[in-house]
């Protein structure tokens, strides 16, 4: 399998990162651990987390996601197959939306996943959102002296802006301090305009590895969803009917055309296509049974011709 670098890292991925969103929220360890198992045997390797995960779960104090990982590495031993991509910055406590990416959070913030995930070292460590409060400098000088510890090999953002990203990528490069290798945006079929119109740009002038999330808008990429009615098929489902209209309509109609032709999926056609956008490393997803993480890593070896990639193009044109 073909391996993409995560920007300029030195750190190879397949390009199909699994979502651990799901761990400890719609998945119990169990069968979390069978997923695990299954994406690795599929020559798979990069999980992304984060240490807020899955603390919206009644009952759940944030960290379960890390917690279920690492508890599956100690029993598997499967460490050095798999990159760990985790975040830190958004509040542990209930209610509470405080961004935090101060210096000495990060710090603490960096043993706590270290210690849930029970590795001596982050692959890749993200600021999960943007802190305004916090002067970029400060929070970079954090990561330099992480990764001087030998704690964190390479550093991202998630959910920054234009201007954030660049202003970041410019302090690194004048102070010397270490530079984001990732982004991780909102981008799929659907949500396109301000990734391409405001981040794309910065990413392939600096040479920044994109990781997408919500690659399927939330599952409406995947045919589940084809109505109102529909909604309720899954937790996530109120949050797809945005997608419910002429556009959305449209984009599952390509997709179902190209899916038939191809004999895949409407949702590997969809990962398919972000993997095939310049720039991009990898899409992440999430998967709750084996059968579905098979059908969605199937895209990996998707390779559709440059044609039909532009029949999708053309069908989510915004």
């Amino acid at each position: 399998m073909n391996k993409r670098e995560l920007g300029n890292s030195g750190i190879s991925i397949a390009p199909f990162v699994f979502g651990g969103n799901v761990f400890g929220w719609t998945i119990d360890e169990r069968a979390s651990f069978t997923l695990l198992d299954a994406f690795v045997d599929n020559g798979l390797d990069c999980i992304d987390t984060a240490d807020v995960y899955s603390r919206w779960v009644p009952g759940n104090k944030g960290g379960e996601s890390e917690t279920i990982i690492g508890n599956w590495l100690k029993k598997t031993g499967k460490r050095n197959k798999v990159v760990i991509a985790t975040k830190v910055g958004s509040s542990m406590l209930p209610n509470d939306s405080k961004k935090n990416l101060s210096k000495a959070y990060i710090i603490k913030a960096a043993e706590d996943s270290l210690r849930r995930l029970q590795v001596d070292h982050i692959d890749l460590y993200q600021s999960h959102y943007d802190d305004t409060d916090t002067p970029v400098q400060e929070t970079l000088e954090a990561y330099a002296q992480l990764i001087k510890e030998g704690k964190v090999r390479a550093i991202g953002a998630s959910n920054f802006s234009a201007g954030r990203l660049a202003e970041s990528l410019q302090a690194s490069k004048e102070l010397g301090l270490p530079s984001y290798a990732t982004l991780q945006p909102e981008y799929n079929l659907y949500d396109r305009e301000v990734y391409e119109k405001e981040l794309e740009p910065i990413c392939r002038d600096n040479n920044v590895g994109v990781i997408t999330y919500y690659s399927l808008a939330s599952g409406f990429l995947s045919g589940k969803y084809r109505n109102e009615a529909d909604l309720n098929k899954s937790k996530r489902g109120q949050g797809i009917k945005k997608y419910l209209n002429e556009r959305g309509f449209r984009i599952l109609n390509a997709l179902d055309d190209v899916a038939n032709n191809y004999s895949t999926t409407p949702a590997a056609a969809a990962l398919a296509w972000i993997i095939a956008r310049p720039g991009v490393t990898a899409p992440i997803a999430s998967a709750t049974s084996t059968a579905q993480l098979q059908e969605l890593a199937k895209a990996v070896s998707l390779n559709l011709p440059l044609d039909v990639i532009d029949q999708l193009t053309q069908a989510s044109a915004y």
